[in-house]
């Protein structure tokens, strides 16, 4: 809705991965440096680690935007809890390879090793992405480092890149682990952005989509973004898509600080947090040691619930204003098509 209002030829936000949009901070471009490095030595294993939407899924469509589909085989796995047998019939079947159930291990690593055999004389290697990786068991992982022990011809049979959350880091430096560690040719760690590159990220994914600077955004609003968003590349897809929302909604060309935090109150309170992070609900004060013959804190309390009172009822007033102007460029639409 609001990329017809603002004349925009798609959704710059989508939190579905797409190369079109990636932006390449000063992290991210060191990700690809680090990933391009780790591929160039044919073996072992290539470690991302990065906080839930720091971009590390974007990295590795990106990358594989770049590589070669005739000297790639590329299967991805997306881990949650599984056994170290559960996770080598997932690598076979996104590899493509085939799983009679009841098959055992020896036979399935000898179809492995036969299929990889089989794209060398191809001229292809096979690689092999983890995502979610914090999630595996030691034994998980250990059959992958068994896994990249198979060689063909002397060499390397299978690169694995490993792509997880921060907790993976000390999981990895576990003693039981110390094989696969010994293999790790190339590791990062993908940070936020800065305040600039939130800006430079969100001015890129409006480009993208033919943005000519309606609506502009204030500095300050930039600023609101980073601060709220924290820097990871998802929340601030989240936020501004809402932020769009709200400007087209009120119909505003400008997107102001006051817009971005009023956005990211509703997001926090749809997420069940608190109306104002910091303050203690009013529950709290039983706890905190109050007392009804308390004088000054039972104000305290009437002012919070005033509050509170006053902030739904300003919500719900936008709301309503909100589905007014909702049903206006529905039916704006309609007639345009009609």
């Amino acid at each position: 809705m609001f990329a017809n209002f603002y004349h925009l030829s798609g959704l710059p936000f989508l939190l579905t991965p797409d190369t079109r949009f990636f932006y390449g901070s000063s992290g991210h471009s060191r990700a690809i440096s680090h990933l391009v490095y780790g591929l160039s030595q044919q073996e072992g294993f290539i470690v991302i680690t990065g906080e839930v939407g720091s971009g590390k899924t974007t990295l590795v469509e990106q990358l594989w935007a770049q590589l070669d589909r005739k000297t790639y085989v590329i299967a991805r796995v997306v881990t949650t809890q599984v056994s170290g047998d559960d996770l080598l019939r997932l690598v076979m079947a996104n590899f493509g390879l085939g799983d009679t159930p009841g098959t055992d291990k020896s036979t399935l690593l000898r179809r492995f090793e036969h299929m990889v055999r089989d794209q060398r004389k191809q001229g292809r290697r096979c690689l092999l992405v983890i995502d979610e990786v914090q999630n595996l068991s030691v034994p998980a992982l250990e059959e992958l480092r068994m896994l990249s022990n198979l060689t063909v011809d002397g060499k390397a049979s299978l690169q694995t890149i490993l792509l997880g959350q921060p907790q993976f880091r000390p999981i990895m430096a576990s003693p039981d682990l110390d094989q696969l560690r010994q293999r790790v040719l190339a590791s990062f760690h993908l940070g936020p952005l800065t305040e600039a590159e939130t800006r430079h990220y969100i001015e890129h994914r409006m480009r993208t989509v033919d943005w000519q600077g309606d609506p502009a955004f204030e500095e300050s609003a930039f600023v609101a973004i980073h601060q709220h968003s924290g820097g990871i590349p998802r929340r601030i897809n989240t936020l501004c898509s809402r932020v769009l929302l709200l400007g087209a909604l009120e119909e505003s060309h400008t997107i102001t600080a006051a817009m971005v935090d009023t956005t990211a109150e509703e997001l926090n309170r749809d997420l069940g947090a608190e109306l104002t992070p910091g303050r203690p609900h009013a529950g709290a004060n039983v706890a905190n040691g109050y007392h009804p013959n308390d004088r000054s804190r039972g104000d305290d309390s009437l002012d919070e619930l005033t509050r509170r009172v006053e902030t739904l009822e300003r919500h719900a007033f936008r709301q309503d204003q909100a589905f007014r102007r909702v049903l206006d460029l529905l039916e704006a639409n309609a007639t345009g098509r009609s």
